[in-house]
C-alpha cells in the first residue's frame, strides 16, 4: 500500500523507496510534494500549511489516515501535524515539531525566505514565534475546552472532519470521548480556574498589541512574513475564526486581526515589493525600527511569557510537581511542562550565538521588557 501511495506521489516512479533515497542527499534536496498528516483544527498544522503555500512547496494532506496506508511510519510522539520525510537511509521517517521543521525546510526547499537573514531580527522572530506557539495556544485550548458553546462546537465538528460520512450514532460516541479526553487534558496548558483570568486578560492584549502594529506594517516583521506570523496565524485560526467565545473577542477588539487572518491563510499570490534602500534589508524591517514597532509586543512577552518560562523551569529543576508563581500580579499554578522547558533551553542557546554587536543589540531591544529576564 505504502508503494501504491508513493507511486502516486511521485507520478509513477517505479520504485519510490529508492526515489527517496536518491533525492534525501546532502541539505538541499526533499522531494516534494510533501506528504502530511494534519487537521483543520490544529493550530500547528494551519501555521505550516499556510507557511507551504507562501512559500510555493507543494505538499499532500492526509486528514483521515485510515483512509490511507496503514503502514506510513509512527511518530515517537504523536503530535499534528506529522510529516513523512526522507531520514538518513532515504526510508520514510515520521516528523514532528513544527519550529525545527520550519527551519529545516528553509535549508532544504528552495523558494522565498521566512526566516530573516540578519541575527538580530532572526533572535527576534524566534522569541516571538515561541510566544505564539506556547503562550498563545494556551488561550487556544483555554477557550476551546472552558466554555460550553465553544465546547459543543469542537465536539461536533472536529470528529467529522475525520469522518464526513459517519453516522450520527458514530458522532455522537465519538464527539463524547473527544470532548472529555480534552477537557481532562486542560491542566497540561496550564488552563484552570486559577489561571484563566491570567490568560483571558493576555489574549485581549495580544489583540489590541496586535491590531495597533498591522496598522503600521501588514506583518510582524514589516513588508513580509516571517516563521512568527505563521506560528500568530496558526493560534489565532481557531482563536480568531473557530471557536465562538475568542472569535466573538477578537471581533470586537480586533476585527483587523480577523482580517489578516484571512489574507495569511494563502500568502502565494503575495509579490514582495523589492527593498527602496539597501537598509530596507529586502521587507523586513530595520533594527531600529524594532523597537519603536515591537516594543508593546515585547512587553506583553516579558509580562507573562517570561515569567511562566522561568518559574516552569525551576520547578523541573526542583522536580517540583506544581509550577507556582505570579504572573501579571495574579497567581498561577499548573503542572510542570517538560517541552516548554526545552524552549526556555533553546532560546537561551539562540541567545548565546549572538556576537558581540548584535547581542548589544538584542540587549538595547529587550531592556525594559521583562524578557531580558529570560538571558540574565
Amino acid at each position: 500500500m505504502l508503494r501504491l501511495l508513493l507511486m502516486r506521489l511521485t507520478k509513477g516512479v517505479e520504485d519510490p523507496q529508492k526515489m527517496h533515497r536518491q533525492q534525501a542527499g546532502p541539505e538541499h534536496s526533499l522531494p516534494t510534494p510533501l506528504l502530511l498528516h494534519g487537521a483543520p483544527g490544529s493550530p500547528y498544522t494551519r501555521k505550516m500549511l499556510a507557511l507551504l503555500r507562501y512559500r510555493g512547496i507543494g505538499y499532500r494532506l492526509i486528514v483521515n489516515p485510515a483512509a490511507w496506508p496503514t503502514s506510513l511510519p509512527e511518530p515517537k510522539v504523536r503530535l499534528l501535524p506529522t510529516f513523512y520525510l526522507p531520514g538518513p537511509t532515504g526510508d520514510l521517517e515520521a516528523v514532528v515539531d513544527s519550529t525545527p521543521l520550519l527551519r529545516r525546510f528553509e535549508r532544504q526547499l528552495p523558494g522565498r525566505a521566512a526566516l530573516p537573514e540578519d541575527p538580530v531580527l532572526a533572535f527576534v522572530d524566534a522569541l516571538i514565534e515561541d510566544y505564539a506557539d506556547e503562550w498563545l495556544t494556551k488561550a487556544m485550548f483555554h477557550y476551546r475546552w472552558a466554555y460550553r458553546p465553544d465546547i459543543e462546537k469542537a465536539a461536533a465538528i472536529l470528529p467529522r472532519w475525520r469522518g464526513i460520512t459517519a453516522g450520527e450514532e458514530t458522532i455522537a460516541r465519538l464527539s463524547e470521548e473527544f470532548a472529555e479526553r480534552q477537557i481532562s487534558r486542560l491542566w497540561v496548558v496550564g488552563s484552570n480556574a486559577t489561571t484563566a483570568p491570567v490568560i483571558e486578560a493576555s489574549y485581549r492584549r495580544f489583540l489590541e498589541i496586535f491590531d495597533a502594529l498591522l496598522q503600521q506594517q501588514p506583518f510582524l516583521l514589516g513588508a513580509r512574513p516571517a516563521a512568527c506570523d505563521f506560528a500568530a496565524y496558526g493560534q489565532l485560526s481557531q482563536l480568531a475564526k473557530f471557536d465562538p467565545t475568542p472569535m466573538a473577542l477578537t471581533l470586537e477588539v480586533a476585527p483587523r486581526v480577523f482580517a489578516w487572518c484571512d489574507l495569511v491563510d494563502d500568502l502565494s499570490g503575495l509579490e514582495l515589493a523589492p527593498a527602496a534602500e539597501e537598509s530596507d534589508r529586502d521587507g523586513w524591517l530595520q533594527r531600529s525600527a524594532l523597537r519603536p514597532r515591537l516594543g508593546p509586543l515585547l512587553a506583553e512577552i516579558g509580562r507573562v511569557y517570561a515569567p511562566f518560562l522561568i518559574a516552569n523551569a525551576a520547578a523541573l529543576d526542583s522536580g517540583a510537581e506544581q509550577v507556582e508563581t505570579t504572573i501579571d500580579a495574579r497567581p498561577w499554578v499548573q503542572k510542570p511542562f517538560p517541552y516548554q522547558g526545552k524552549c526556555l533551553v533553546w532560546l537561551r542557546e539562540s541567545y548565546a550565538t549572538l556576537d558581540g554587536a548584535d547581542r548589544e543589540a538584542v540587549d538595547a531591544l529587550l531592556e525594559g521588557t521583562g524578557c531580558e529576564a529570560l538571558f540574565a
